[in-house]
């Protein structure tokens, strides 16, 4: 029993850091109704801004202390992501608004591989560290119940605490704030939003900054326990079968969405891996995946969409 809930809370806490990066999807999603697929080059560019900037501010400033840079570093990071969203509104959406989705996606694509290509220029392309003082020791719980008791990663456990406050945090964004609200006008019509005088400039520059910020607590929590590199933007396809199980407007649902495949990957990867050669871990949030997509297609928390004519 100690081994199965060791595997258990590992694949919860996975899960919980899955759906962190499984909210910059929904978020834009939400607001413009199309998929983001730069959300992986949005984590990996924020992380790469942190890494570096925490290298450089003590060099620029003089400062030592490790909370101070840390702190400065997250905020000026935060500022050029809100930059980057900003750009993409002036120059990407501001040119976009009214028409196909097919574009929105295309123009998404566009920006993931600019924002690869810019961070590699900006930043470098070497692998950098990020160190906000996660401890990295494993701790045991449950000793008095289970003999040696229940190994669990400190940093995992963080981490996923983090997720959690933020996913809260967006939940109640999106259901009770005027511009939560007014973002959800936007997702469902465009026309109709700008015709009772909802700003599109603003609210896409609203989404995309608070995506960016979101991409950016991913990439310092996914950075500081990998190392950031470039491989790590391929980390957020791992969230493309969380927004599926989940919703893709479903803020709730990335959070159930994330859990199952974090629990399940590692549970059969454990228990059916030996059976079936290991490996599971890599097919088996798609796998999972493919089959809603068969049986409810707009996911677990997702809208279903009836169109009559």
């Amino acid at each position: 029993m100690a081994f199965f809930l060791e595997a258990l809370f590992g694949g919860l806490m996975a899960g919980m850091l899955y759906a962190l990066i499984a909210l910059g999807f929904v978020l834009i999603f939400k607001a413009s109704g199309v998929f983001n697929f730069a959300q992986g080059a949005m984590v990996l560019f924020a992380a790469l801004a942190m890494a570096r900037l925490s290298e450089w501010i003590p060099g620029w400033t003089g400062l030592t202390g490790k909370l101070a840079v840390n702190l400065l570093a997250f905020a000026g990071a935060f500022a050029l992501m809100i930059g980057v969203a900003w750009a993409i509104e002036r120059f990407v959406l501001a040119k976009l608004v009214n028409q196909e989705p097919i574009a929105l996606l295309m123009a998404t694509l566009g920006i993931a591989y600019f924002l690869d290509g810019f961070g590699q220029t900006l930043f470098g392309s070497d692998i950098y560290k990020i160190d906000v003082g996660m401890p990295k020791d494993p701790i045991f719980l449950l000793e008095t119940v289970f003999e040696g008791g229940v190994l669990i990663s400190q940093e995992d456990l963080i981490a996923a605490g983090i997720a959690a406050a933020l996913v809260i945090a967006l939940a109640l964004f999106f259901q009770v704030t005027a511009t939560g609200r007014a973002l959800r006008a936007v997702a469902d019509d465009h026309q109709a939003a700008q015709s009772i005088g909802i700003p599109l400039e603003r609210i896409w520059v609203i989404v995309w900054s608070v995506a960016g910020f979101v991409a950016l607590v991913a990439g310092i929590v996914w950075g500081s326990k990998l190392g950031v590199q470039f491989s790590l933007s391929l980390v957020a396809l791992k969230a493309l079968p969380v927004v599926i199980l989940g919703g893709l407007t479903s803020v709730p649902g990335a959070i159930v969405g994330g859990l199952l495949i974090g629990v399940g990957e590692k549970l059969s990867e454990i228990y059916l891996g030996p059976y079936l050669g290991g490996g599971i871990e890599i097919w088996f949030a798609y796998v999972l995946a493919l089959l809603f997509l068969l049986v409810r297609p707009q996911g677990l928390f997702g809208e279903k969409i009836i169109d009559r004519v």
